[in-house]
C-alpha cells in the first residue's frame, strides 16, 4: 500500500508504494481505510528531530485521521461495523499507573503521548491503519469523513477550553499565531458566543486565510500589539515559540490567564517576571494533548458544521500522499495554515 515512512534514525521521510498492509491481529482490532490525514506542527518537530518519535524502526507517520472500517476482530466486532464512518483518538492509557486510574493518562509514562499511533506506531499516512478499539469513534451520519479530519486537533482545542475554563463572554482574549491551531480556536471561540478577541500573527497570507471565517474579529501583527496600551484576560498562545510567550506575557490583565498551547520544542526557554505573577494573580495554563476529550470534539464538529469546517475558510489544503514533500514546504512557508493528506480515491 502507498504510505509516508519516517525512518527515526536517519531522520528521512520517504513515500512507499510497498508498505505492508496491516491485518487484524488481535480480536479488538479494526483496520480502518483512511479518508484524511492531517500533518500537524508537531510531525514537523519530530521530522526535524525535536520531539520523541520511534527510531528503531520505521514507521508511517500521522496521528491525525478519519477513514471507514474494512475488518473487525471478534471482539471489536460488537461495536464497529465493516463501511461506518470513523475517527481514531491516537492516545490510549496503560490503565495500571496512578495517572491512568486518575483520569490523566496524558501524563502516563508508558501510555499517552509515549504510546501514540502516528508516532511509536504506524499511522494514518497511510492508505490503512491497525487500531485498537478503544481508540476508535464512530462518526454520525452527518458528519463527514473531511470534517472528520479535524477531530483529533479539535479534541485537544477541547481540552485547552476545559483546563483554561471558565472562558467567560465578554472577556477580552488574544490569540497568537494564526496557523491552524489559531485558525480552529479561533472559530471555536467564536462558535460559543465569544466576540472580544484579537489575533495576532506575523504572516500577512495567514491573516488573510482568518479572515474567511468571517467572525469580525480583530486581525492584527506583532508590532501593532506591541504599540498598544491593550491588556487581556486570557492569552491562548498558538505559536510553539518561547520567545513570542516571554513577550506576550506582559499583555496580560490582572486575574488574567496565559494559555500556553502550541508545543514548543525542549530547547525553547522563556523569561517571565514572577512578581508579575504575584501582583497580577496570573494564571499559567499548559495544555497537552487530549485525554478524553474525543467524545466532546465529535460533538463540536456536529455542532460547527460546514460554518465553521470548511476547509478553504480555514486554510487547509489537500495533497496525494506521494505530493508529501510539496505539502511540507506550504506548511513550512506559511502559504496555507495547514495540510491534510486526501487519502481516499
Amino acid at each position: 500500500m502507498e504510505a509516508v515512512v519516517f525512518n527515526g534514525g536517519n531522520l528521512t521521510l520517504k513515500y512507499e508504494t510497498n508498505y505492508p498492509v496491516p491485518k487484524v491481529v488481535e480480536d479488538t482490532d479494526v483496520i480502518v481505510k483512511v479518508h484524511y490525514a492531517g500533518i500537524c506542527g508537531t510531525d514537523l518537530h519530530i521530522i526535524k528531530g525535536e520531539f520523541p518519535a520511534r527510531k528503531d524502526y520505521p514507521v508511517a507517520m500521522g496521528h491525525e485521521f478519519s477513514g471507514v472500517v474494512t475488518e473487525v476482530g471478534k471482539a471489536a466486532s460488537a461495536n464497529f461495523k465493516v463501511g461506518q464512518k470513523v475517527v481514531v483518538d491516537p492516545n490510549s492509557a496503560c490503565n495500571r499507573c496512578d495517572f491512568c486510574r486518575t483520569g490523566n493518562y496524558h501524563y502516563c509514562l508508558t501510555a499517552g503521548i509515549n504510546n501514540t499511533i502516528g508516532i511509536w506506531r504506524d499511522g494514518g499516512w497511510a492508505e490503512y491503519v491497525r487500531c485498537p478499539d478503544t481508540n476508535v469513534y464512530a462518526l454520525p451520519d452527518e458528519i463527514t469523513t473531511e470534517q472528520g479530519g479535524l477531530c483529533e486537533p479539535y479534541s485537544c482545542v477541547a481540552h485547552g477550553f476545559d483546563r483554561a475554563a471558565p472562558l467567560q463572554i465578554g472577556k477580552k482574549i488574544l490569540v497568537v499565531g494564526a496557523g491552524i491551531i489559531g485558525n480552529l480556536w479561533v472559530a471555536a471561540l467564536h462558535h460559543q458566543g465569544h466576540r472580544e478577541v484579537t489575533v495576532s500573527e506575523m504572516n500577512q497570507s495567514r491573516l488573510d486565510i482568518v479572515k474567511k471565517l468571517n467572525t469580525g474579529f480583530r486581525l492584527i501583527s506583532p508590532d501593532v500589539l506591541a504599540k498598544e496600551d491593550k491588556l487581556y484576560d486570557i492569552i491562548v498562545d498558538c505559536t510553539g515559540v518561547g520567545k513570542v510567550m516571554e513577550i506576550n506575557f506582559n499583555y496580560l490583565n490582572h486575574g488574567g490567564k496565559y494559555v500556553l498551547f502550541g508545543c514548543c520544542p525542549p530547547t525553547h526557554t522563556a523569561t517571565i517576571n514572577p512578581f508579575d505573577i504575584y501582583n497580577k494573580e496570573i494564571t499559567v495554563v499548559g495544555i497537552k494533548i487530549n485525554p478524553y476529550t474525543f467524545p466532546k470534539a465529535v460533538g463540536w464538529l456536529r455542532a460547527m458544521g460546514e460554518r465553521y469546517l470548511n476547509y478553504e475558510n480555514l486554510g487547509i489544503k489537500t495533497y496525494k500522499l506521494s505530493e508529501y514533500e510539496k505539502a511540507l514546504d506550504d506548511m513550512r512557508a506559511g502559504s496555507i495554515a495547514k495540510a491534510l493528506f486526501k487519502v481516499v480515491k
